[in-house]
């Protein structure tokens, strides 16, 4: 068999960049995976080449993605800002000298600017190649199915190998199910979330059944989120009207937020956060827009929908209780509650927690930009988002955590497509076009430390609009 040219051509420069700094192996890595789309080989590649490419992405970025922070520097709390493998003082932040330097100093991220850009959204369309707005019924399916039948092969796992494994080995397998699970079905839920964008193929009622029926499985109310991430998409960094993870201003904290501003206060505000905070946003939109009265995704007449998005939202409902039926019938013509929690429960966990994880990295970083009314716009509200990597489940997650920029400026492109126009509007975009490659665990503690709530620069002058992350509660 003949190699994938992206693989024969990663291979062909391991040597260089096994030669390089951790940083630089990532930098240049990073620069030629996302360079693929100007050979147009990016949107020829299928699920199965990309796990080619990322499994030499892990062996030249195993250095700079785990050794060198590793989990304890993960958990370390520093007093240094750190963005797109960079750092700088939350005083050097607030400073008129913004950019975020790398630990070499050979690279740097400034915030990202909050002028009205010099170019139209037109002009960044017209640089992405025709044939990635186009979607494919086929191509679309193959990831599916892909998803499905690894979701099928580890399920085949937990029910007959594990059970046959000695006591020790099956205490070690079911984690690494849970785990493997668990990021799978993370990918089906991208997908049933493309789907809701109108971005699996050109059929509206296709996307929406295929939505529907994936994202019931998942139990997610598909209609109704649908609608809510729509808004998120019209809204994206409004401090007044976006969705999601709307920063609070200082005045707006909640009282025992002071408490909570130590390590031990972190590490508990992000195990409920990963554990709650989903299924706390989707029943009472916590950490949502603010509304009038109660708001939820399963009240069809909640103030997020309009009376004629209504009827939806009790098919949404309908296909919940659908789906947990289907889920008790199993449970109790098998092996009951326990036996559904080892084989599903666990995995919906990560599942959910692998949700906000990547939604609020895309949404919450130091160099990021919110507005108010005096200020927002789209386009800018767009721009406000943050590419990070995740090495190998850039893959699995269909690449919506490494093309989150381009996602939001053009929400109906499909995934596959993603990688290519993201290197082809990157030099539109210039500085406006953000990109953080700070490992994982340290990016989550770093934002969870820095980014508590949002005010405008003391020197900010007649753009009192534009809003940055701040960390002093006193």
């Amino acid at each position: 068999m003949v190699a994938s040219p992206s693989v024969s051509v990663l291979e062909g420069i391991t040597d260089v960049m096994e030669g390089q700094s951790g940083d630089a192996a990532s930098l240049l890595l990073r620069r030629h995976t996302v360079g693929l789309g100007n050979l147009n080989e990016a949107s020829l590649m299928g699920p199965f080449d990309y796990l080619n490419v990322e499994l030499l992405r892990i062996k030249l970025n195993f250095k700079s993605s785990v050794l060198p922070c590793g989990f304890a520097a993960s958990f370390a709390g520093n007093s240094a800002v750190m963005g797109a493998g960079g750092r700088m003082t939350v005083q050097e932040l607030e400073s008129k000298d913004t950019s975020i330097r790398s630990d070499g100093g050979d690279k740097s991220l400034h915030r990202s600017p909050t002028e009205k850009p010099p170019f139209a959204l037109s002009q960044i369309k017209k640089a992405i190649p025709p044939h990635c707005f186009q979607r494919s019924v086929l191509r679309s399916f193959s990831y599916v199915v892909h998803d499905l039948l690894l979701v099928g092969i580890f399920l085949y796992f937990a029910l007959a190998v594990i059970p046959m494994l000695p006591m020790a080995l099956a205490v070690a397998a079911w984690p690494l199910y849970w785990a493997a699970q668990g990021c799978v079905l993370t990918g089906v839920w991208v997908i049933a979330h493309e789907c809701g964008h109108h971005a699996f193929s050109e059929y509206s009622i296709l996307d929406d059944v295929v939505g529907l029926v994936l994202h019931s499985a998942l139990l997610v109310p598909y209609f109704s989120w649908k609608y809510s991430h729509r808004r998120h998409h019209s809204n994206t960094a409004s401090i007044e009207r976006d969705e999601v993870f709307v920063p609070k201003q200082k005045a707006a904290l909640l009282w025992y937020t002071k408490y909570l501003g130590n390590p031990l206060g972190r590490l508990l505000t992000i195990a409920v956060t990963l554990t709650l905070g989903w299924p706390l946003y989707l029943a009472f939109n916590v950490s949502g827009r603010a509304y009038p009265r109660f708001a939820s995704h399963f009240d069809p007449y909640s103030p997020i929908y309009s009376s004629r998005e209504r009827a939806q939202i009790f098919i949404s409902d309908a296909g919940l209780l659908a789906a947990a039926f289907a889920f008790f019938r199993l449970a109790s013509s098998h092996g009951g509650f326990w036996w559904l929690l080892r084989l599903y429960g666990v995995p919906l966990l990560i599942v959910n927690a692998w949700l906000v994880v990547i939604t609020y990295l895309q949404h919450t970083h130091p160099a990021l930009p919110h507005y108010d009314a005096t200020e927002w716009d789209w386009l800018r509200g767009a721009l406000a988002t943050m590419d990070r990597d995740y090495g190998l489940l850039n893959s699995v997650f269909h690449n919506i955590t490494d093309t989150h920029v381009t996602h939001h400026l053009f929400s109906t492109m499909p995934h596959y497509h993603a990688m290519e126009a993201t290197a082809a509007i990157k030099p539109v975009l210039g500085e406006y076009y953000q990109f953080d490659g700070t490992p994982l665990l340290k990016a989550l503690w770093r934002e969870a430390r820095e980014c508590i709530y949002v005010e405008s620069d003391a020197d900010a002058g007649k753009h009192q609009g534009v809003f940055w992350y701040r960390n002093e509660l006193l």
